[in-house]
């Protein structure tokens, strides 16, 4: 047999995306001559300031299309009047963070760093080093969040405090630039991103691969913050192959990748099956996070080689905080991506937007007032919160179980008031907080039987599903969930937190526990005090 290479993933020249770039600056870099040969000389500088750049720019800013994606629910005649509730705010949002100030999640993500140096590229450093820099930059010196632990024992961790370390790999290609693909991976997506070993059967007809999608995609839920890209990614000649495929799938990476299968050794992307994964999405009845159509707005399918023994089959997300940005170094300087800076230019379509005026909460009138209250609204029902909320998250939860462990009670403050699960962003001067959204639910859930026992934890803020034994423990204890928007995080800073004030375990960063008072800040039932759920 005679030999002949074809690439893995070969691109299409023809249908490849337009990136429209713009110039950071044209120093740091020059062409010398070596042996007659021409090479592109990089100072280390230049990779420091790239990546500071790209990362600063992707936690304000979104794409353009991305943008235009979730204004197209405000006119699908299909959507729930929850859904383009979700848009409207998702879009002043965008408003808000492309000021500069406020980054668009709270969450800011881990820095990934994909870098495809040509073979005519010198830097004569190690470029991790300098990327690495580049990151501590953008973390330590704007109002970003440091999400990052660092073990010291296998059980104990310590917050790094400059969201180091980054996920950075560099790859060797031909030419005289340097290509880059960055993402600011959030953990509400990064959790959801899944990998199922199957075999051969599952393509046995087109039927039994919709089914197993079908219930793989409508288990993701809503914890990551849809509306989603979702990526699906069948075969591949390792699972680790496989799942990184769909971490570049989902970030629009792989767009120009060829749609043609023929047969050779080669991956391809599936456009019947990109519809396919569309209409599961729709049909799901999740929507934009609280019921409805858009559970996603655009997907991904990729089929890939695979070992006759192994079928690797990878699904994630990129959510609605949709952080990935392209880079590159040339012998004309350094470029980013260009991003959308104006996405207040949606601001009529949001302002035309009629939405039913919803029920005021009062926080503040006690517990059991509160949730008297609460039980006079359906699951579903969208509500205005206007009081006090406790702030506590994962490891605050985990000390407040070892306090009860040890025979010591609860604080008064997680009785009296409702609990919203969060951790803001670095907040900027004069604001009283930073970046503000919900984290997701479920990572509670082991907590919450045992809290409410004892009179906390009554009423529940966050995001995302929860199991049947957290709809149990509110049947039992008179409790209830609420919802609010994920990825509206600039949104709730600046439009409904009033006061912040650090309560306890200051030690934790931005998982201390913190009281806040918030004005109209909107809410869903999810789940109620008589076991009934909204999903």
């Amino acid at each position: 047999m005679k030999f002949a290479y074809v690439p893995l993933l070969p691109r299409e020249k023809q249908s490849k995306p337009k990136i429209e770039y713009e110039k950071i600056t044209e120093k740091f870099v020059r062409e010398i001559k070596i042996r007659k040969k021409t090479f592109l000389e990089v100072e280390p500088e230049a990779l420091r300031l790239l990546a500071r750049e790209a990362l600063a720019r992707v936690n304000f800013y979104f794409r353009a299309s991305h943008l235009e994606n979730l204004a197209s629910i405000l006119d699908d005649p299909e959507a729930s009047d929850n859904d383009r509730f979700v848009a409207a705010m998702l879009l002043k949002n965008a408003i808000i963070s492309a000021e500069g100030q406020l980054p668009l999640c709270q969450d800011t993500g881990t820095a990934n760093i994909l870098g495809y140096k040509g073979e005519k590229v010198l830097t004569g450093v190690d470029d991790v080093r300098y990327l690495s820099h580049g990151v501590f930059d953008a973390y330590t010196s704007l109002n970003l969040r440091a999400s990052q632990n660092a073990p010291l024992s296998m059980l104990d961790e310590i917050n790094t405090g400059n969201n180091l370390p980054a996920q950075v790999e560099i790859f060797s290609t031909t030419g005289n630039e340097y290509q880059f693909y960055i993402m600011a991976k959030g953990g509400g997506s990064s959790n959801k991103t899944a990998l199922f070993q199957e075999n051969k059967s599952l393509l046995a007809d087109e039927n039994t691969l919709y089914e197993f999608l079908k219930e793989k995609i409508k288990a993701i839920g809503v914890a990551a913050c849809p509306p989603y890209r979702i990526a699906v990614v069948v075969g591949g000649l390792s699972p680790e192959m496989n799942v990184k495929t769909v971490k570049l799938a989902s970030a629009g990476f792989l767009d120009d990748l060829t749609p043609i299968p023929t047969g050779k050794p080669h991956g391809y992307r599936d456009l019947e099956w990109e519809k396919k994964v569309l209409r599961i999405a729709r049909e799901t009845g999740l929507g934009a996070q609280f019921g409805g159509v858009a559970l996603a707005l655009e997907s991904r399918v990729i089929r890939l080689p695979r070992h006759g023994g192994s079928l690797p089959v990878g699904i994630g997300v990129s959510c609605n905080a949709d952080r990935n940005i392209r880079a590159k170094i040339t012998k004309n300087g350094i470029f980013v991506e260009k991003l959308d800076r104006n996405p207040a230019r949606f601001l009529p379509k949001i302002e035309s937007l009629a939405l039913e005026k919803v029920p005021s909460i009062d926080l503040d009138q006690g517990i059991e007032g509160l949730v008297q209250e609460l039980s006079k609204y359906p699951v579903g029902a969208r509500l205005s919160l206007s009081g006090t909320l406790i702030v506590a998250r994962d490891i605050a939860h985990l000390r407040l179980k070892k306090m009860l462990d040890e025979g010591k009670p609860l604080p008064d403050y997680f009785k009296k008031f409702a609990v919203y699960y969060a951790g803001p962003a670095q907040a900027p001067r004069g604001m009283p907080t930073g970046s503000f959204g919900p984290t997701s639910a479920q990572r509670m859930d082991s907590y919450v039987e045992e809290f409410m026992k004892v009179g906390a934890s009554r009423v529940m803020l966050a995001k995302g599903n929860r199991s049947d034994k957290v709809v149990e423990a509110c049947r039992r204890y008179r409790g209830f969930y609420l919802g609010t928007i994920g990825g509206a995080a600039a949104l709730v800073a600046r439009e409904h937190i009033v006061s912040s004030e650090l309560l306890d375990f200051a030690d934790l960063g931005m998982e201390a526990i913190r009281k806040i008072v918030v004005k109209n800040l909107p809410a869903f039932i999810i789940f109620d005090d008589k076991g009934n759920r909204l999903y």
